[in-house]
């Protein structure tokens, strides 16, 4: 039994929670019932995307990507590894620190994760290591139209120049032109939307 459970956070889907089991903290993902849905839909839900973070999470680690590391996982919730370091989003960034945070990207497009949420509120920085979290909504997909997603948030969450220092580190990826292609053509795909729609 978790003692000094303390929420530290919310999300559409989950609760976040600070815990303590056997003298040592621990993160809980519990991912909570939606009253809207059917509920036997709602379950299944639950337990799938459940099934699907963790395994996520698991392919991270076991590719050498810095992320929290699964310990146990419920129907409906995950504990993990509590990292400690400062959000992205929080900090002055700089050109070394973006380039990590693209070899990072990377590195995990490589394995064929895409995370779903990549931006500065999903990356923890300690010590200059880069620590990527939160895969709440992540699949296992070679899929060049959602891995351009990818880039696409941490692009919109950048200062240009900040946004060229990420692309040489997310250029160690084999497939980085293909991505950056698909990339500008979504961008145009959004420009042509948004004149058609005015």
């Amino acid at each position: 039994m978790a003692d000094n459970m303390k929420k530290i956070a919310e999300g559409a889907e989950a609760k976040i929670y600070k815990v303590n089991i056997f003298e040592t903290d621990m993160i809980l993902k519990n991912r909570e019932a939606k009253n809207y849905r059917i509920k036997k839909l709602d379950e299944e839900l639950r337990r799938k995307r459940t099934r699907m973070e963790a395994r996520v999470m698991s392919r991270v680690n076991d590719a050498g990507i810095a992320a929290p590391r699964v310990i146990a996982v419920g129907k409906y919730s995950i504990y993990m590894e509590l990292l400690k370091g400062v959000l992205m989003k929080d900090m002055k960034l700089n050109k070394q620190l973006m380039r990590k945070v693209g070899k990072s990207l990377a590195k995990l497009h490589d394995n064929d994760v895409v995370h779903g949420d990549f931006t500065p509120a999903n990356i923890i920085v300690n010590r200059g290591r880069v620590i990527v979290f939160d895969f709440g909504i992540s699949e296992i997909s070679n899929g060049i139209e959602e891995k351009a997603l990818d880039v696409l948030l941490m692009k919109r969450s950048l200062r240009e120049n900040m946004y060229y220092e990420f692309i040489k580190g997310y250029d160690t990826y084999q497939k980085s032109r293909t991505i950056l292609r698909r990339l500008r053509s979504i961008e145009e795909r959004g420009r042509y939307q948004s004149r058609t729609l005015s």
